[in-house]
């Protein structure tokens, strides 16, 4: 699994690596990020993808997206990461990170790789005997935040952050799909052989990443959900396992939850990863072979 391609699908589509990073991209002219709606006679959830980090004062709002906002009661984001207070999402990571007797990080990589792994936790400045005992996922997350710095991406432009300051501000309620812990254990349930595989994607680097990102954040600002899809089936073909943890249950409950949602009257704006709304297993597809007419707003 290759990081330069690994890195676009992770920060299009958790919102628990939002935790901070230039990426040389720049906002097209009139960007349209994809937009959806599901509505009846007494509620409209609109489902809107988004990229959890992003370059500093990139343009990506529209008049069709504003109008929604202002319409729109309530916000519900996948999972709520309180930057201000990270304590929550600590615990949640201290809870499942760590197991007594695990080999030493070095030995969950191939050898060629040591070198790659070496540099990449010398990057991070985390300590590496702290590194030695957490489980390969979670040491997987540490790393790949050093990288997402590396890309100067930051999570205060992320599109949820700017969406809870703006719904917070106004005294409307945030609501979250998915708890710190909840989202965490996605990974936690993985196969070692699949963590591994998560770890090297995190230690891989190359002239390529800042270009790979780019051109993921210019199809998402241009509201191409193929171009969006080919590169996620793509990928995440390369792990099953983590595409249906990652993608596919998740995915699931979040139809699920929308289906739920529609029986109480009001207007709701759902803003997740922008992988989850694109392709074969997206909501928008689970949706729609439930029977539900899903409407492209933008």
């Amino acid at each position: 699994m290759k990081f330069k391609r690994f890195i676009s699908r992770i920060a299009a589509g958790l919102a628990l690596l939002s935790i901070g990073g230039a990426s040389t991209a720049k906002a097209p002219a009139a960007a349209h990020p994809a937009l959806w709606a599901v509505s009846d006679a007494d509620t409209t959830v609109y489902l809107f993808g988004t990229i959890h980090l992003l370059p500093a004062d990139y343009r990506w709002r529209s008049d069709a997206f504003d109008n929604a906002v202002a319409g729109s009661q309530e916000l519900v984001v996948e999972t709520i990461v309180d930057d201000k207070n990270p304590a929550k999402l600590m615990a949640a990571l201290a809870g499942l990170a760590f197991t007594k007797g695990l080999p030493p990080l070095a030995e969950r990589v191939p050898e060629a790789k040591r070198p790659a792994l070496a540099a990449a936790i010398k990057k991070s400045g985390f300590p590496p005997a702290a590194l030695d005992m957490m489980e390969t996922w979670a040491a997987a997350f540490m790393l790949l935040g050093a990288q997402f710095k590396a890309l100067d991406l930051k999570a205060g432009e992320g599109v949820e952050m700017v969406l809870r300051s703006e719904f917070s501000g106004r005294g409307k309620p945030i609501g979250e799909l998915e708890t710190n812990v909840e989202q965490f254990g996605y990974f936690d349930r993985l196969s070692e052989k699949a963590q591994r595989s998560l770890l090297e994607g995190a230690i891989e680097d190359g002239p390529g990443v800042k270009d790979t990102f780019n051109d993921m954040l210019s199809a998402w600002s241009r509201g191409d959900v193929r171009a969006i899809a080919k590169v996620f089936n793509r990928d995440l073909a390369d792990s099953p396992e983590l595409a249906d943890a990652v993608i596919v249950q998740r995915n699931a409950n979040w139809t699920k939850w929308v289906e739920g949602r529609m029986a109480q009257p009001g207007i709701v704006l759902v803003a997740v990863g922008a992988g989850h709304l694109a392709g074969d297993d997206s909501v928008i597809e689970m949706l729609e072979k439930q029977g539900m007419r899903v409407r492209r707003v933008q």
